[in-house]
């Protein structure tokens, strides 16, 4: 049977979930659907229209099966956008015919490009008044040379020429070569390999895992290996989607199919590894004899953005991680770590793969637990070198591990990058003695406030940097370059998609842009413009660590990395901000930021006073004057000997988004 495995790119709302519904319908794969989007389960994809998860699926037209995946393309999930194109052969490029091309388009469209997948263009949403099939032809075939013939016109909503598309992906493509075109194919002994390019928790089958399989065949219950897990499970169940589980008795190489991996995490069965049955001839096999069949192109996801998490009422913080642990059953890009702070209580430190998914997260724990949370404002991570050695991470030998098990040690100076085989810490342990430890040894990895050195010990520190791409009108052109200026953007490039439109490219640092970028870009460009992102390095750059101090006291909550020219309004802010949360005490508070050894700002937080001289009505002014002068001395001995009271409301004020 002839095999086509196709994804859809397209922007949001562009009609990729209903262009895939309409497909169901033709191949007669569900009966026909009432306006609800079949492969959008969830309750949010729904409300937001957006596909969150991605969802694969089988039809079959014509003798020929064909398997679609159904990928979230928001720019918050390339990691899935890159997981669904390593499993496929073609695309099907999708454009609203009433708009134009998208950033986050153009972004996974050259993914594809790389991938060497071949494109099939549509114009969608030609029953609209307001659309525009020539001016967005002339587009695509300016941006992937696409020949105008090769367009297909469509309308999801209606089903006009859906047809179309299913006869081009079927008549337009020969058969996929397997894998052995991307990957390396197996020649030592007779094996069968396939790719697990996502897994999902069912609360009956236990982890699934969605592979593609690359070579020879798989059969239930019989001994497989996950070579990255270093596994070994026999899966009591294979099968393929239609779009819910389907039986089957064996797995055939080129397919999209699942295997019950009868594990209880999905970090079991980790992304892209690889599934191994091999005939040893009873011979028993090391994990490294196995390295030769490892399908390329594994790799951990790498969230850059994290928040702190907090319950409400701090008793439901076993709840909030009993919540978390079972969200993280269907989420493999959820990392948490307990975090405790003396004006928050017990919480959380989790990582997160952009804003969305972070919003997401916290709507789902809402609905699907019941759970109040607080959530700060996200922050990113940065790298530090330390002038003193004597620092607790680097005694304990903590930040070398958290270089290498991250990976940040591959965006340091090139002097100080370890070979390959440090990546494996059991390695570096024997070799500790080794010339890279003096190089590695001065840098941490600042996961929160709490791990950054005093400034005066800090000799550089790097931070995040991303590429991010805008599309817009060139009338807009000002706007967006006074906005990139301020959030110290550095343009690398620019050009025109068409004669009204440009495309801009700028390095931008990761920790500015994070929170309110985008909607400062959709503000000043009408909502016409749109952007893409992609992680580039670790730069150093003039930041400084900023404290403050309130009645004198450090408060560590408080603690930022800023850039130095920021500093100044930053802390303005901020101290203006506690002036007015923080209630006000028998003495007066003072409140000062601080860089080094300098003082930036200051505010001070009257006391409260008592009108003593009140019942002095028409007595000397000597008395007055003395009880105002004993007044003044016991504020002087409370102040000395007085604690500030900071409420707990008042941290959830300034860290919350």
């Amino acid at each position: 049977m002839n095999i086509r495995n196709f994804c859809i790119i397209a922007h949001i709302d562009h009609g990729k979930s209903t262009l895939a519904d309409r497909m169901l319908e033709l191949t007669s794969t569900v009966r026909s659907l009432d306006g609800s989007q079949m492969l959008d389960t969830m309750e949010l994809e729904q409300e937001r229209g957006i596909t969150i998860k991605m969802t694969p699926v089988r039809m079959h037209r014509k003798e020929t099966e064909m398997n679609l995946i159904d990928t979230p393309w928001h720019v918050d999930f390339q990691y899935e956008v890159s997981r669904s194109l390593s499993a496929v052969e073609w695309v099907v490029l999708l454009v609203d015919a009433s708009q134009w091309i998208q950033a986050q388009t153009l972004s996974t469209l050259y993914m594809a490009l790389e991938n060497n997948l071949t494109i099939i263009p549509v114009l969608n949403k030609v029953d609209l008044p307001a659309a525009d099939v020539p001016r967005v032809t002339a587009e695509l075939e300016k941006v992937i040379w696409v020949d105008p013939s090769d367009v297909i016109a469509i309308s999801a909503k209606t089903g006009e020429n859906v047809e179309a598309v299913l006869d081009a992906v079927i008549e337009r493509i020969s058969s996929p070569d397997v894998f052995h075109g991307k990957h390396e194919k197996s020649e030592w002994v007779p094996v069968s390999r396939a790719l697990i390019f996502d897994s999902v928790f069912d609360p009956y089958k236990w982890v699934v895992a969605y592979v593609k399989v690359v070579e020879g065949e798989f059969n239930a219950k019989k001994e497989v290996q996950l070579i990255h897990s270093e596994t070994i499970i026999s899966p009591p169940e294979v099968g393929h989607f239609a779009p819910g589980y389907v039986k089957d008795p064996s797995l055939k190489v080129g397919q999209i199919w699942y295997i019950v991996t009868g594990q209880k995490s999905v970090r079991d069965a980790k992304i892209w590894d690889t599934i191994l049955k091999i005939k040893t001839d009873g011979k028993k096999l090391k994990t490294d004899d196995l390295k030769p069949y490892i399908i390329p192109g594994f790799e951990a996801v790498k969230p850059f953005v994290f928040a702190w998490v907090y319950p409400i009422d701090s008793d439901e913080y076993d709840k909030l991680k009993t919540a978390f642990d079972k969200l993280s059953l269907n989420d493999s890009a959820i990392s948490i770590e307990y975090e405790h702070s003396l004006a928050m209580g017990h919480g959380f430190r989790c990582w997160f793969l952009w804003m969305l998914h972070m919003d997401i997260v916290k709507e789902r724990l809402i609905r699907e637990y019941g759970m109040e949370t607080i959530f700060t404002t996200p922050t990113v991570t940065y790298i530090v070198k330390s002038r003193n050695l004597k620092h607790e991470q680097i005694l304990s030998g903590k930040n070398i591990k958290q270089m290498i098990n991250t990976g940040l040690w591959e965006y340091l100076p090139t002097e100080t990058m370890p070979p390959d085989a440090l990546i494996e810490w059991e390695y570096y342990e024997v070799n500790y003695d080794n010339a890279y430890e003096k190089e590695l040894k001065p840098w941490i990895v600042i996961k929160s406030w709490g791990d950054l050195p005093e400034q005066w010990m800090i000799e550089e520190i790097r931070e995040p940097i991303v590429e991010v791409e805008i599309v817009g009108p060139e009338e807009f052109s000002g706007n967006i370059m006074t906005l990139t200026q301020e959030y110290r953007g550095k343009m690398v490039g620019m050009e025109y998609l068409d004669e009204s439109r440009l495309v801009w490219k700028y390095l931008l640092p990761m920790g500015d842009i994070v929170v309110d970028f985008y909607d400062k870009l959709k503000s000043c460009t009408k909502w016409y413009a749109t952007m893409n992102y992609e992680f580039k390095k670790y730069e150093r750059n003039d930041l400084v660590r900023l404290d403050m101090l309130i009645n004198h006291e450090k408060v560590e909550a408080f603690s930022l990395v800023v850039h130095k020219d920021k500093a100044h309004f930053v802390w303005r802010e901020l101290v203006k901000k506690l002036k007015e949360l923080i209630p006000k005490h028998m003495f007066a508070i003072p409140l000062q930021a601080w860089v080094w050894s300098k003082m930036i700002a200051r505010e001070t937080i009257s006391a409260m006073r008592k009108d003593v001289i009140a019942k002095c009505y028409g007595w000397d002014v000597s008395r007055k004057k003395k009880l105002l002068k004993k007044q003044k001395e016991g504020k002087k001995k409370m102040k000395m000997m007085g604690k500030v009271s900071v409420p707990g409301d008042v941290f959830m004020k300034m860290v919350q988004r």
